[in-house]
């Protein structure tokens, strides 16, 4: 059984966000979800580490990488959607430990509140550039976001699953339907 919740987000006027969905993976990394247990996991469907981190309330995304957090401790509630401009909305999704969470490039993140341990690795698809943070605190240029946004290659594998895992299936069908 497959255990993933999608979330599609508009652009704002700060956060162009992205046509595919995020995907949310409830309680899927392996028993104990150590950061060892958790990057094994990850790492073994062709994604990298590049960091570990806890509470980032700064608003940002990335328009030129995908981006995977594989959780293996305390929680938080993490904000979609919204740049740092924005001075409401966005989508509040409670995150634990054992969860994974897929943002596509573009996609606006941040942390509205988590607790003292809260811990998570971040992943992110073999071969991608290093991130690129932008704070979506001006205006964006959406056309040309959308173009460096789109030009980001798809991961090999779902970070979960493998290959024939949900994101295959739905980002490919995203992409499909907007040919």
């Amino acid at each position: 059984m497959e255990l993933v919740n999608t979330y599609f987000l508009q652009s704002t006027v700060y956060a162009p966000n992205s046509s595919l969905p995020v995907l949310h993976y409830r309680n899927v990394l392996p028993y104990p979800a150590t950061e060892e247990n958790v990057t094994s996991f990850l790492t073994a469907h062709k994604w990298e580490k590049r960091g570990t981190w806890g509470h980032i309330p700064t608003r940002h995304f990335h328009p030129n990488s995908h981006e995977c957090y594989g959780i293996f401790r305390g929680s938080s509630t993490i904000v979609l959607g919204v740049g740092g401009g924005d001075e409401s909305g966005g989508l509040r999704v409670r995150v634990q430990a054992g969860d994974v969470i897929v943002l596509p490039a573009g996609t606006a993140h941040s942390m509205a509140d988590s607790t003292e341990d809260y811990r998570y690795i971040g992943v992110y698809p073999e071969g991608c550039p290093r991130w690129r943070n932008e704070l979506g605190e001006k205006p964006i240029s959406l056309a040309d976001l959308r173009k460096e946004i789109q030009s980001v290659g798809f991961p090999k594998q779902d970070p979960v699953f493998g290959t024939h895992g949900p994101m295959m299936r739905l980002w490919d069908l995203d992409v499909k339907s907007r040919l």
